[in-house]
């Protein structure tokens, strides 16, 4: 059997079929100014070689003196051969909701492109509102077309839905790499309506399935099919650390108390876990707590809530993709038969619903780049202006979580960062919507605290030590110098670590 036959094995419609070309032919008809829905999530499921051949278009017309650059939206970041080829050939105009490719970021940052960073719930909607013009190519990666012309998804799913249905023009990548067994792990949801027509989301448990298996899709839309055999962009997670482990076992021991208070049942509530070294550490954690049998009810299935699958101690997962090494990437693809009864891979505008998120009573677990004293939580910009990567999924878990934790290490740049500042320089989670925070120095509840009794506690309970005093002495001044006392401020040097940082590469 051929490669080519091997591969078009994928392709089970005829229609489809006949469409077959290379992704050069197919990128081809995507021309300048163009928006583009793309499919990908945390590096999951994106298309990888029609990018790759717009790029190389993009950068031919640039040499040749003609401008050209197109509209990219997308489920959250993708890779390198999307995010990566399309910023190195200056080929991208306008991004949202989220990116993490340093080169984007870099352009970002430089000023050269629009970037909106935005809760990644609200993206499927407000495209359907029209708000961002007309969707006029979606390049959606696929594991496989059926015989009948539905689609199966492949390892996110992220907007598919959304882009498929709103695209003008759809272009398939149909990728081999991608398990054929991922066929039956996915819930597509149809329901969904614009107000006044919105109705009830009838989801009231994790492991409930309320869609398809399947996308639909209007056959006449599709343009091209690209065959590729290609992995995703996986990303090695480091071996928890001290400072990972630490902050793990103070979030463990902070559950096991909220559990004997009678406030969260043995088994907890559905947990939402952030993408990292950090959050990835507390599901290790949580194999050796005495929790169980727990679910998730998160955006994005990371190499510990796998693990913790494999221990016995998570039931099922729910979720929109996958973020995994490659080394458990290819495990996944090898067990997915195993796997297909324990995980559910939805819309994000199903797995990041706020309604859901709500009634489900969610435990959201997030990362953050600085907390102020009060609680104000920056998880986006560094020093207030550059920004990192995007708020993601954070914001429509935190607000609506029945528990809201922030976790970081206390330090960042070898201790030439503090993570607990006197000011947020950015605020993504305002202090009414984060409960608890968690660095590898303590624990700080703050639930049904006013805004001076906060402080203390997140001074004295997370901030390292070599901050510490500055904090406390920031503090008692503005307690006697402050305009107002309800959360008291030096406004001429609440910001002033940030510019020291700038000035000096210090916070100290």
């Amino acid at each position: 059997m051929t490669i080519r036959a091997k591969l078009s094995s994928r392709i089970l419609h005829s229609g489809m079929a006949s469409r077959i070309m290379s992704a050069e032919d197919a990128a081809a008809l995507i021309g300048p100014g163009a928006t583009i829905g793309m499919s990908g999530f945390t590096g999951s499921g994106y298309p990888k070689a029609v990018p790759v051949a717009l790029a190389a278009r993009i950068e031919a017309s640039h040499a040749a003196g003609t401008p050209f650059r197109v509209r990219i939206l997308t489920g959250a970041s993708t890779g390198p051969e999307l995010d990566g080829a399309l910023a190195r050939a200056d080929g991208i105009d306008f991004r949202l909701p989220y990116n993490s490719d340093p080169l984007l970021r870099d352009r970002i940052n430089r000023g050269e492109m629009d970037y909106v960073d935005m809760h990644l719930s609200q993206v499927a909607p407000m495209v359907w509102e029209g708000l961002y013009g007309n969707l006029d190519f979606a390049v959606v990666e696929v594991s496989g077309i059926t015989a009948d012309g539905a689609l199966i998804p492949s390892s996110s799913v992220g907007n598919n839905k959304t882009w498929i249905d709103r695209a003008d023009k759809v272009i398939l990548e149909v990728n081999r790499w991608q398990s054929e067994a991922l066929d039956g792990m996915h819930d597509i949801y149809y329901g969904t309506r614009l107000p006044p027509d919105r109705m009830p989301i009838p989801l009231t448990a994790p492991d409930q399935r309320i869609g398809e298996p399947h996308f639909r899709i209007d056959m006449s839309k599709v343009v091209a099919v690209v065959e590729t055999d290609s992995p995703d962009r996986n990303a090695p997670f480091s071996a928890p650390d001290g400072t990972a482990k630490a902050i793990a076992g103070h979030l463990i021991d902070f559950l096991a108390h909220e559990v004997k208070m009678g406030r969260l049942p043995r088994a907890l509530l559905p947990l939402q876990s952030g993408v990292g070294n950090v959050p990835n550490a507390v599901m290790a954690g949580l194999i050796d707590s005495p929790f169980e049998p727990m679910t998730a009810f998160t955006e994005v299935i990371q190499d510990g809530m796998l693990d913790m699958i494999d221990a016995g101690k998570l039931r099922m997962a729910s979720a929109t993709a996958f973020s995994l090494s490659p080394e458990r990437a290819t495990d996944l693809n090898a067990r997915a038969e195993h796997y297909r009864t324990k995980l559910i891979l939805r819309p994000q505008e199903i797995s990041n619903h706020p309604e859901l998120v709500r009634r489900l009573g969610c435990i959201a677990m997030n990362g953050l780049i600085e907390a102020d004293i009060y609680g104000n939580v920056n998880s986006t910009h560094v020093m207030g202006s550059k920004i990192q990567n995007g708020i993601g999924g954070s914001g429509d878990f935190a607000r609506n979580a029945y528990m809201s934790i922030f976790m970081t290490p206390s330090t960042a740049k070898g201790g030439k960062i503090s993570a607990i500042v006197p000011m947020a320089s950015h605020t993504d989670h305002i202090s009414q919507d984060v409960q608890v925070i968690v660095t590898e120095q303590g624990l700080a509840d703050l639930r049904g605290l006013a805004p001076r009794k906060r402080a203390e506690k997140i001074i004295a309970n997370c901030a390292h030590p070599d901050y510490r005093p500055m904090l406390e002495d920031y503090f008692a001044r503005a307690r006697r110098e402050s305009f107002g006392q309800h959360a008291p401020h030096l406004l001429t040097e609440a910001l002033s670590w940030h510019q020291r940082f700038v000035e000096t590469g210090s916070m100290k």
